[in-house]
């Protein structure tokens, strides 16, 4: 079968792990056989073809005022205009419809959006391929995808601006998906509330690594905990920070990896501690020693985070995780087993989880162990064996 993926970025754009995943089953589904598409965003103002391995990417120019890579950098009134912009695009359908015709697409797999507008959703109904909505974060529910309010707290009522812009993203993309796909039944969960998807089918389908566990020997003269990803608040970054803080033990270590808008003022939190490190952005070719010098990795979300590929990516290293107990987290972390789960946005909770795992070897020992058992070898084949039989059974309808 053709099957076209569809996402706003695509390495060597990247900007968190959904881009990453799917360019992993993009290149998955090469090698099973299948003829593969990617189209995505461009990261300047020009249309461009690019060659991923013999994967054919298309890079578009979409929104105005800037390309959606660039949505870290930006501030100010050109946030609200950029989604206002790009609530709906018909230039940017057409010039996809014009693509999946010529490629004789049989399938449309769609990931992240923002930055195509909700147009995309149609172009399956509009040329007759069904389309599968591959949800990564929540979007479809929050202009800021990530369920937090700008006081960086969980957003629990919409106000009257956001309810509108999520009634119209809810018109505008009617019965135009035939499957839905997300790593966590959290997900799943939320757009039902939300009375997103009521009649759609949904499958929960884990996200995977394509590397083979390995039971990395760790050195315990220093314990080293690392922070990977976005630099935000609504991230936790700052919580993690506090709750370092808070321990007096010099055989700590936090290496915090990632850049963002909130960097700077976690730098600033962060003097006069000679053992917190910041590294900046780290290409992801270069991420993997970071989980095997780590003894713990903490995520630290106040957002509502889906499915982390951090987490995947740590316990492919057998590096045990503390993680917030929110969102779609709970579902990767056995607590006691793999790692630990504490409160979000409470650092003396996390605190005492740090605590309880740094001063005790044996027992993190064996949270090593289990993180090494808790990912199959074969994550990456499951995963894409799973897409590829809801492809199928899709065709065959």
């Amino acid at each position: 079968m053709k099957i076209c993926y569809i996402s706003n970025l695509y390495p060597p754009a990247v900007l968190g792990g959904a881009e990453i995943i799917v360019q992993k089953t993009a290149k998955a589904m090469k090698k099973r056989g299948h003829d593969v598409v990617v189209i995505t965003t461009t990261v300047d103002s020009d249309e461009h073809i690019i060659d991923d391995d013999g994967i054919k990417v298309y890079q578009l120019n979409t929104t105005p005022l800037y390309p959606p890579y660039k949505q870290t950098e930006v501030g100010g009134i050109k946030k609200p205009l950029w989604h206002a912009f790009d609530l709906y695009n018909s230039k940017t359908r057409n010039r996809i419809c014009e693509i999946l015709e010529d490629e004789d697409v049989d399938i449309i797999h769609l990931n992240n959006y923002k930055g195509l507008s909700m147009s995309v959703f149609e172009v399956g109904c509009k040329l007759g391929i069904p389309l599968i909505f591959e949800s990564h974060d929540f979007s479809l529910i929050c202009p800021r995808a990530n369920l937090i309010r700008g006081n960086n707290t969980l957003c629990l009522k919409c106000n009257i601006a956001c309810k509108v812009y999520v009634d119209i993203q809810r018109r505008l993309l009617g019965d135009n998906v035939d499957v839905l796909i997300s790593p966590s039944n959290f997900m799943i969960n939320k757009y039902k509330e939300n009375n997103f998807f009521k009649n759609t089918r949904c499958v929960k389908i884990p996200l995977a690594t394509d590397k083979k566990t390995t039971k990395t020997t760790k050195s315990y003269d220093t314990i080293d905990i690392t922070y990977i990803g976005t630099l935000g608040k609504h991230k936790g970054v700052q919580t993690i920070i506090e709750a370092f803080k808070q321990i007096d033990n010099e055989k700590l270590r936090l290496h915090i990896v990632g850049k963002g808008y909130d960097e700077q003022e976690f730098k600033q939190m962060a003097e006069g501690d000679e053992r917190i490190i910041f590294y900046g952005f780290v290409e992801n070719s270069e991420i993997e020693k970071f989980y095997d010098m780590s003894n713990i990795i903490i995520i630290a979300s106040i957002c509502y985070d889906n499915s982390p590929m951090v987490i995947y990516e740590s316990f492919s290293r057998s590096t045990p995780v503390i993680g917030s107990n929110i969102g779609g987290i709970p579902e990767l972390i056995t607590n006691g087993y793999n790692g630990l789960l504490f409160e979000a946005d409470n650092p003396s909770d996390l605190k005492d989880k740090i605590i309880k795992l740094a001063d005790d070897v044996e027992l993190l020992k064996s949270f090593e162990d289990n993180a090494s058992k808790t990912l199959p070898n074969d994550s990456m084949k499951i995963m894409i064996d799973k897409l590829e039989k809801e492809y199928e059974n899709i065709l065959e309808k």
